[in-house]
């Protein structure tokens, strides 16, 4: 091997997915790109224009534009570009150029092909196709790093037992790992060691727990499987099982760990919330979501089934409550019906939900009638707060007297929207957009539904107006370190998954829905409607799904981890705990969503 190709082969090894490859395809593959020079200002190619291959950064900078000119990113040594044009049908979809002397190297088309086509980490990498990971929850398939509910509680070999006892009680476990000063495990002590070996022996409570506990217990590592705890605890008759890592101790599964999870199911507690018979009987159901989040969230299920079976307890819980309501103060005066908006009004719903509801009453309503319904919001909006569902911030909810209305002043709400869409207008009827009936009567919003969006798809400058304001929120990118982190307070250096995410993509969508006048609410559903009534293109309907799918997915995974680790879940991730995969991939998810937020902007992200 040359000189000059080693040099390539020992660049390669620290890029991904290039360190992936066996030596001899690496040192292949290197001998398949090209070296090229381009001084400071250099047009690398445009969009529109014909690629041929894959560029890679070795040295100095490359500024990266959308379509309509606007700047994109800086990238340095090691990042690629140009792949979303290559997968697509070979022409760019941004343009680039140099700002500094650079050396950039290019792997041709038909080479990245043949990579994607026979190493999974190039497909996963450069495809960014939705996961072909099994969904299964079924226990027995599921990782033991899934099954974790919480981190592991340590006592010393010195700890008196009667000390440990206490941490046992308080913390309402029956187990503690057995560490010495280096986290390293050494033992386990469980309440059956302390009745059998403390009180039936007649120790008293200073004895050191080295000298009751087990020693050097089976254990097993993170990637094990739900079946390897199964088949242990049956063979060898045990209750424990510590976790481990190299030696240190990362959590414990026990027989109620493998209880809860068989309890825990969207199913179950959608049938708990059925037949409560308080409030504090649903807080205690809620309380169990962030347990099914993680659950789902490991067992792979796509993020829009997450969110929907998460969305679906909070609907059961509602509508109990409204059931609960009526039973204290009586049937309805005139029919009725309660819809949710914001995010479970699309379906959306995750670890952390704020309450968005309102309440359409049949025009028949009276004055007088109007004190029931003003009883039944407040019964059901505290009741929802009590459960974990907070009272809305903005006060967008049923208690509001301006949100519990007769259907010919909601009517009337949405015209005056949409005639005068002055900035308080445009915020009103994106929050109203998006909402979805929940218990009552459905017809009362059904023909209102679909004479608002015909009105409003028809004013261009209402669409104008929406438009506008959905480029409110712009995907976290920073121009040379990535991303743009919050540079203080609590969560610095973290982005916020949910406005600088989610949120520029749910509103993309709701532009699209009312383009099309489409009925769907929920986001992915108006992104795959839109596509098919020929609102947006199938390559930028394709692309912006496929960011949505990635951005949706690591924020409820971010929150699946927060809840593991015992603390509540947000909408904050730290950079820094993402793989150079997930970075990489994340940044470009936010490029295709900055990129589509830059065409509607430009009025050429709409068909039709």
């Amino acid at each position: 091997m040359d000189s000059q190709l080693e040099t390539m082969v020992a660049f390669l090894e620290t890029v991904h997915p290039y360190d992936s490859l066996p030596r001899d395809e690496l040192a292949r593959v290197a001998g398949s790109f090209s070296r090229r020079e381009y001084p400071a200002g250099a047009e690398i190619y445009a969009s529109g224009e014909p690629l041929k291959g894959l560029y890679l950064v070795k040295r100095g900078a490359v500024e990266v534009l959308d379509r309509n000119g606007a700047l994109v990113s800086i990238l340095g040594p090691r990042n690629s570009f140009g792949e979303r044009g290559l997968l697509r049908d070979g022409l760019a979809l941004t343009s680039a150029r140099t700002t500094e002397a650079s050396v950039l190297l290019m792997l041709p088309l038909e080479e990245l092909r043949r990579l994607i086509a026979e190493y999974p980490a190039f497909n996963r990498f450069f495809s960014r196709s939705r996961s072909t990971e099994t969904r299964s929850s079924d226990l027995a398939t599921l990782k033991v790093a899934d099954l974790m509910s919480r981190k592991p509680v340590t006592c010393t070999a010195e700890t008196p037992v009667g000390e440990a006892a206490a941490v046992m009680r308080d913390r309402k476990i029956s187990s503690l790992g057995v560490v010495d000063g280096e986290a390293r495990l050494i033992g386990i002590v469980t309440t059956r060691d302390l009745t059998a070996r403390v009180l039936a022996e007649g120790r008293d409570g200073t004895t050191p727990v080295g000298e009751v506990m087990t020693h050097d217990p089976l254990t097993l590592d993170p990637s094990s499987l739900g079946s390897d705890i199964l088949h242990m605890m049956l063979e060898r008759r045990i209750g424990h099982l510590p976790v481990v890592e190299g030696a240190e101790l990362k959590g414990m599964i026990t027989q109620t760990d493998l209880t809860r999870f068989q309890a825990v199911s969207s199913a179950q507690l959608i049938r708990d919330a059925a037949v409560a018979d308080s409030v504090a009987d649903m807080a205690e159901i809620t309380a169990r979501i962030p347990r099914l989040l993680v659950q789902l969230v490991g067992a792979h299920n796509a993020h829009e089934v997450v969110t929907r079976l998460i969305t679906d307890v909070a609907d059961a819980v509602t509508r109990r409550l409204l059931k609960l309501a009526e039973a204290e103060f009586g049937p309805p005066p005139v029919p009725y019906l309660w819809l949710a908006c914001g995010s479970q009004g699309r379906q959306e719903q995750t670890g952390v939900s704020d309450q968005d509801n309102c309440l359409f009453l049949d025009d028949a309503v009276s004055k007088d009638d109007m004190g029931y319904f003003a009883k039944l919001a407040k019964f059901v909006s505290d009741g929802l707060h009590a459960a974990g569902y907070v009272h809305c911030p903005g006060d967008m909810m049923a208690t509001n007297p301006r949100w519990c209305q007769p259907v010919r002043v909601w009517r009337g709400y949405f015209r005056g929207w949409v005639d005068t869409p002055n900035p308080e207008a445009q915020m009103l009827a994106s929050v109203m957009f998006d909402l979805r009936p929940i218990g009552g009567e459905a017809r009362l919003y059904r023909d209102l539904q679909a004479q608002t969006l015909e009105m409003a798809s028809k004013n261009s400058i209402f669409v104008a107006h929406m438009i506008s304001n959905s480029l409110k929120h712009q995907p976290p990118l920073g121009l040379l370190r990535g991303f743009a982190t919050i540079r203080s307070g609590e969560y610095r250096n973290h982005i916020d998954m949910k406005m600088g995410g989610v949120i520029p993509v749910v509103d993309l969508g709701r532009v699209y829905a009312l383009k099309g006048r489409l009925a769907e609410v929920n986001t992915r559903a108006r992104l795959l409607a839109a596509e098919a009534a020929g609102v947006i293109s199938a390559s930028g309907a394709r692309d912006l799904t496929e960011a949505y799918d990635l951005i949706a997915r690591l924020r409820l995974q971010a929150q699946a981890a927060l809840v593991r680790a015992g603390r509540k879940p947000d909408n904050y991730m730290a950079p820094s705990d993402l793989s150079d995969f997930e970075r990489s991939h994340l940044r470009d998810a936010f490029v295709v969503v900055r990129t589509m937020q830059s065409a509607v902007g430009h009025g050429k992200g709409l068909l039709g």
